[in-house]
């Protein structure tokens, strides 16, 4: 495994794999790894020659007060857990190599970042787009493989890449999550011991709502309402930004079944803590799926 700091070095190994007509496959993320992020590596190791994980915290992504100096940050742990997962490249620059003096030029997806987690977090999507659209000009890979848990992140991605034609397929791939459902993410260290173990109703509540469009009652505000009432019911739940029920496709707002796949998604302050999740249904059926 090799490990790439600056931005040339990398674009140049990438191209030589180009050439040479190697697959790549590109795993962002911002490093702390964990299972969650070893199940898209596995994916990729399955579908291309040649994984790449890149490992950045952005700062561009972050508000003003936010956790960026407190996100999570392993160096060593991130490098033995890529090396056992077959990782053949670690792209991790530092931030003035990837934002050099004077940088001015920002990517920003209309309507889809100012909804859900736009609404709360101001500026977030268009430094996560910014951020993804460098990487994929440094690292011309294939396939680019993202965790649905971020289902709105997948979501502007993949419009992005479809609005600026990107040649990269965008693979979305399943939330990995704990025994009680929770799902895996690095800010789950944030919560302490009663947090964790009552962590767990974020999913539960999510699939009050999974589980009544699956048994036909087709009131989803109602359903919604529940569903909030159960999370509310919890004392360890600070604040709930948002829960939200949208077409799968396209994060519009729907009142009613109809024929599409539903997303419900929340995003849930635990303590000191913000947690995102949700759920698909595809058409009367409660599983993760592909979009």
């Amino acid at each position: 495994m090799k490990i790439i700091n600056k931005i040339d070095d990398c674009r140049e190994e990438a191209g030589a794999l180009i050439k040479k007509g190697v697959s790549i496959g590109l795993v962002p993320t911002m490093g702390y790894l964990h299972e969650g992020h070893m199940s898209l590596i596995r994916l990729a190791k399955k579908e291309c020659e040649r994984v790449i994980v890149s490992i950045f915290v952005n700062p561009s992504q972050f508000g003003p007060n936010e956790d960026f100096k407190k996100y999570p940050r392993d160096s060593r742990r991130d490098e033995k857990l890529s090396e056992e997962g077959g990782v053949d490249y670690i792209f991790r620059p530092a931030a003035e190599e990837m934002y050099r003096d004077r940088h001015s030029t920002y990517v920003e997806i209309e309507g889809l970042s100012k909804i859900m987690c736009g609404r709360f977090r101001p500026g977030h999507f268009r430094g996560v787009a910014t951020i993804v659209l460098k990487l994929f000009n440094i690292i011309t890979a294939q396939k680019a493989f993202f965790g649905r848990k971020d289902y709105q992140q997948l979501v502007i991605i993949k419009k992005m890449v479809s609005d600026l034609n990107i040649d990269m397929e965008i693979i979305g791939c399943p939330t990995i999550r704990e025994k009680d459902g929770l799902a895996i993410s690095s800010r789950n260290r944030y919560l302490d011991n009663e947090e964790r173990h009552n962590a767990g109703i974020i999913y539960e509540s999510l699939k009050i709502v999974g589980s009544g469009i699956v048994s036909e009652n087709s009131d989803l505000d109602k359903l919604r309402r529940k569903a909030i009432k159960n999370l509310r019911g919890s004392k360890y739940i600070k604040r709930i930004d948002y829960f939200d029920i949208r077409d799968a496709e396209t994060l519009e707002e729907i009142r009613d079944k109809g024929s599409k796949d539903i997303l419900v998604a929340t995003a849930v302050w635990i303590g000191n803590t913000r947690l995102i999740d949700n759920i698909v249904i595809e058409k009367g059926k409660q599983r993760q799926i592909d979009i």
